[in-house]
């Protein structure tokens, strides 16, 4: 009984956390971690595992809310991020929250990408995306029996994305966010509309130092103001951290929803970190208490100082400060020794330009004499086509004068002729008329010889002109096809020779031009042959040390690469096992979720668990061998190198095996890393396979829906057969109306067993124990016709005395309910089957 009162209690908790369509356990993404400037910013805006970020994370985080109460929220919190690259900052995380019987399990994963604008500003975009599981935690319900009704209570999958920006300048960071802004239920295949908790975050941050004395000097200080605007109210918040150099910082915090904060946080060493959060409620949660937040954080330090960066010193408060030659080396001598090492190979690089150089220059020359030659050609060619021109046109203009001369002189003929042949005319007509008194007869005869004279003499000179005219026709068509056919053996004959010296001038400069190249290509091959055979001689004289501490280090470096050949196979046998146990997690999963559809699947091959765990544990055991040998290795190579060092101080073999040397770390750090990413993917693969077998084992023990129901319809009338009228009437307060119902009309679909219609409903239960005391109550004051529907969808007992066909019936019946002690929380719902 104590069980079910707390389930009430922390559901009403969860009111601030959740919320519900149709009652279906739906939980908004909200993690409560809020009073943190140092780890899991991502929360904040997912721009912060970039901004002022320098270093990588791996943190563990436990937050309990109101810890006075037994089972009090509760959230588990583990994640990997931070600063990877001059502009690029990421993370992924896993959660689990509990709420009382309410749970949400699920990862996180962030992205931030930063566009540098100028020296001291940057615009940086991010994303955090999120994919959860939400519903009843049964592990957590409390009963005296086995309840198969608990078992149907619905989960939902739930994918969320959350953007953000912010812009930086050299101390302020202005920014927004927008939480949930997508919200998909994947069970569902639904967009979730109302969220309460979607919201638009703004802030505004300072990140800088001031000048201190003694323990306060170069204190960081960062403080953050934000403004949180959801539907229905508008967060206000802010934090205040001040970080010592000595490996402390102090955080402060109000939020005027949750209440004042304040931590302590230090690096335990470099980096190895702890941070304390306490919250104290206040306002309209005051009665709620305090709640704790403990994070144990992991600081992968980088070699690399990048810009836009939180710029201070990491130390801790138990490093042991270890005194490396190397690392307080002279820079002028450093700098002697890599200048000498440089300055040869800018020589070899010099001569290679200049060679190269050389090479176009002479391409160069030899294209600009052939462009020169081919120029000229041109204008000697334009200079000849243009004397032709003139020529013709000469030509022409003499042929034009003298067809004009010859017409002319034409014409003063044809005059001179038609002149003399009037003149005889009129002789002849003078003649005629004195001779015409002689006789008529002879006039008859002298005028037609005179006409067969006029007709001969003008056929004659018709003729004539004819002939002249065709051979003037025929002398102009020969002059002009021997012009023409000067003309084009003038333009063939130019044309030709103009190919002739292009093709003479390109040969000369291509064969000028192929020599010189080859020349200097024979020149150049041979430098850099000797270049080459100088490098590689040093090359082999610094990987081949010949004092004993240098032979040793070669030797034992080549052991520590193989070493890092077999720690990485073994590093892939490792994720091949832990793929192969995912993929058998992913099939177990989907056999049940099948199966819950009541879709029945063949079941997967059996194969021997136990031989695979086996190999997996040897694996395990080798690698961690490895390991360990490897960082011997590592280490004894960094106390030869000190040796060397304090003998042969700075040389080229100690700058390439301090090379090596780092490397070999880095690869090593990135081993151990990859290793224990590894080892909690397995860890999360087992608790998910582990789970789902048990799911499989309850699913297997759910009665049938027709047996629950033949049980229920038995006890509804024992009950009724057994129940007598109580003795003193009931209140309101006697009865436990189970879950609060909405105010509006709610719809339930494919209800077995009940009828369509509306139905007024006087309480909704899950425990069978709280339904059957509900009806006992009803039924001794006075109501025997009490009855109750189970909608398999909610997993809830709807329990009701009235049904009808019309909604406009049902709610007369609503407005004429009366006072009746069990009908205080009545409300109206539709069945549609």
């Amino acid at each position: 009984m104590k069980g079910y009162i707390f389930i009430l209690f922390t559901l009403t908790l969860s009111i601030q956390m959740a919320f519900s369509q149709q009652d279906d356990g739906v939980v908004s993404f909200d993690l409560p971690i809020r009073n943190s400037l140092v780890f899991n910013r991502y929360n904040i805006n997912p721009t912060f595992t970039f901004v002022r970020e320098q270093n990588k994370y791996i943190t563990f985080n436990n937050k309990r809310q109101w810890v006075q109460f037994d089972n009090a929220p509760e959230m588990f919190l583990g994640s990997y991020s931070g600063r990877f690259s001059e502009n690029i900052g990421a993370g992924v995380a896993a959660f689990q929250q509990n709420y009382g019987v309410l749970t949400t399990f699920g990862g996180l994963l962030n992205f931030a990408y930063n566009v540098k604008l100028n020296t001291n500003s940057n615009l940086t975009f991010g994303l955090n995306a999120a994919a959860y599981k939400s519903g009843v935690n049964t592990a957590n319900v409390v009963t005296n029996f086995d309840d198969p009704s608990l078992q149907n209570v619905p989960e939902n999958f739930l994918f969320t994305i959350n953007p953000g920006i912010n812009y930086g300048t050299e101390f302020l960071d202005f920014g927004i966010s927008i939480n949930n802004l997508v919200l998909y239920n994947i069970e569902t295949s639904a967009m979730i509309e109302d969220d309460p908790k979607q919201s638009i975050k703004v802030h505004v941050m300072h990140t800088g130092f001031f000048d201190g004395r003694g323990f306060f000097k170069d204190t960081k200080f960062s403080g953050i103001l934000m403004s949180e605007f959801r539907k229905d109210e508008t967060l206000i918040s802010g934090l205040a951290t001040l970080s010592v150099p000595k490996g402390i910082w102090f955080q402060v915090g109000y939020n005027n929803r949750f209440g004042v904060s304040g931590g302590l946080g230090l690096n335990v060493t470099k980096n190895i970190a702890l941070e304390y959060n306490i919250e104290k409620s206040i306002g309209e949660l005051v009665d709620f208490g305090t709640s704790h937040e403990v994070t144990l954080a992991y600081r992968f330090i980088t070699k690399k100082r990048y810009d836009y960066s939180g710029d201070e010193e990491v130390s801790g408060l138990f490093t042991k400060k270890r005194n490396k030659p190397i690392v307080k080396a002279s820079e002028e001598e450093l700098a002697a020794i890599r200048e000498r090492a440089a300055e040869r190979r800018a020589k070899a690089k010099l001569e290679r330009e200049a060679a190269e150089k050389a090479k176009k220059e002479a391409e160069a020359n030899a294209l600009a004499e052939a462009q020169q030659k081919a120029k000229q050609l041109a204008q000697e060619k334009a200079e000849r086509e243009e004397n032709a021109r003139i020529a013709r046109e000469k030509a022409a203009e003499e042929a034009k004068i003298l067809a004009e001369q010859k017409a002319k002189a034409e014409a003063e003929r044809k005059a001179q002729g038609a002149a003399e042949a009037k003149a005889k005319l009129l002789a002849e007509q003078k003649a005629k008329e004195e001779a015409e008194a002689k006789a008529r007869v002879q006039q008859l005869a002298e005028q037609k010889a005179r006409e067969e004279a006029a007709e001969k003499a003008r056929l004659l000179a018709e003729q004539k002109a004819r002939e002249e005219a065709a051979e003037k026709e025929r002398l102009l068509a020969e002059q002009k096809a021997k012009l023409e056919a000067e003309r084009k053996a003038q333009e063939e004959a130019e044309a030709e020779a103009q190919l002739l010296a292009e093709q003479k001038a390109k040969e000369e400069a291509e064969a000028r031009a192929k020599q010189l190249a080859e020349q200097k290509a024979r020149e150049a091959a041979t430098e850099n042959e000797r270049l080459l055979a100088e490098q590689k001689a040093e090359e082999t004289s610094i990987e081949n040390p010949q004092d004993n501490i240098g032979k040793t280090i070669a030797n034992l470096t080549k052991e520590a690469e193989s070493s890092n050949e077999q720690q990485n196979k073994l590093l892939e046998e490792f994720e091949k096992i832990v793929n192969i146990k995912d993929e058998d997690l992913k099939d177990l999963k989907e056999e049940n979720d099948l199966s819950d559809q009541g879709i029945v699947v063949q079941p997967k091959p059996f194969k021997s668990v136990t031989a695979e765990n086996n190999k997996l544990n040897a694996i395990k055991s080798d690698l961690d061998k490895v390991i360990e040998e490897q960082a011997q290795k590592i280490d004894s190579l960094n106390s030869l190198y000190e040796e060397r060092f304090r003998t042969t101080k700075l040389d080229e073999v100690n700058l390439f095996y301090r090379k090596k040397i780092e490397d070999l770390e880095l690869k090593q750090a990135e081993a151990k890393e990859l290793r224990i990413e590894l080892n909690n993917r397995l860890e999360v693969i087992k608790e998910a396979t582990e789970f789902e077998k048990r799911r499989r084992i309850k699913r297997a023990a759910y009665d049938n829906e027709q047996d629950r129901y033949a049980q229920d319809r038995a006890m509804l009338q024992n009950i009724k057969r057994t129940t007598k009228p109580a003795e003193t009437p009931y209140t309101s307060d006697d009865f436990d109306f189970g879950q609060v119902q909405s105010e509006n009309i709610q719809i339930l679909k494919n209800v077995k067993n009940t009828e369509s219609g509306y139905y007024l409903i006087i309480a909704v239960h899950s425990d069978i124990n709280k339904r059957n005391e509900f009806l006992t109550k009803v039924v001794a004051s006075g109501r025997a016709n009490v009855d109750f529907f189970y909608d398999v969808n909610t997993s809830k007992y709807y329990i009701y005395y009235s049904k009808f066909d019309s909604i406009n019936a049902a709610n007369k019946a609503m407005e004429d309910k009366g006072n009746r002690p069990y009908n205080v929380k009545m409300s109206l719902v539709k069945i549609e089957n």
